[in-house]
């Protein structure tokens, strides 16, 4: 019953200058834990963006490296023949359509064909073919992912510079 008698007795006195620093201190460090808690988590999200972003950097670079495999492969291809393309394409419609070239016959197909390897690859190109659409949709993908990170980047930063404003 004495103990019943201080504690009641404590409750009901002024909180002393002691007990209100108490309160203080405590108020920091759990605000001091919050700020910690949003710190790391901010600091989680960025390196998960990083990381997406080494990949999306690591994708552009192996399309580039097939891009550059395949251009030297079509280097050292050897000419095309009459013999080949009616195998591959059984009409010569086909074979036009496939290459978008304009032909009269399968020699001038050929012929045609032969000369278009003499000319350089960045001149080649130029106009986009069939095997071009999923490399520029696959890069197209790759620039929508990128802005989506630098959006999400741009917000990381505006949360840690608002938690050093308020330091």
């Amino acid at each position: 019953m004495g103990n019943d008698s201080v504690s009641i007795a404590s409750a009901s006195q002024p909180a002393t200058l002691g007990d209100r620093l108490r309160g203080i201190a405590e108020e920091l460090r759990q605000e001091t834990d919050t700020q910690i808690k949003a710190t790391s988590r901010i600091l989680g999200a960025a390196a998960q963006m990083a990381q997406n972003h080494d990949r999306l950097i690591d994708d552009v670079v192996e399309m580039v490296e097939e891009d550059l495999d395949r251009m030297e492969s079509d280097k050292g291809a050897a000419p095309y023949d009459v013999a080949s393309l009616q195998q591959e394409f059984k009409t010569i419609k086909a074979a036009k359509a496939h290459f978008g070239i304009k032909a009269n016959g399968w020699d001038a197909l050929v012929t045609k064909l032969n000369r278009a390897s003499d000319i350089p690859t960045s001149a080649r190109n130029r106009t986009p073919n069939a095997t071009q659409e999923p490399i520029l949709e696959r890069l197209s993908a790759i620039e929508r992912e990128m802005i989506s990170l630098r959006g999400s980047m741009e917000q990381v930063v505006n949360l840690l510079q608002e938690l050093a404003q308020q330091r």
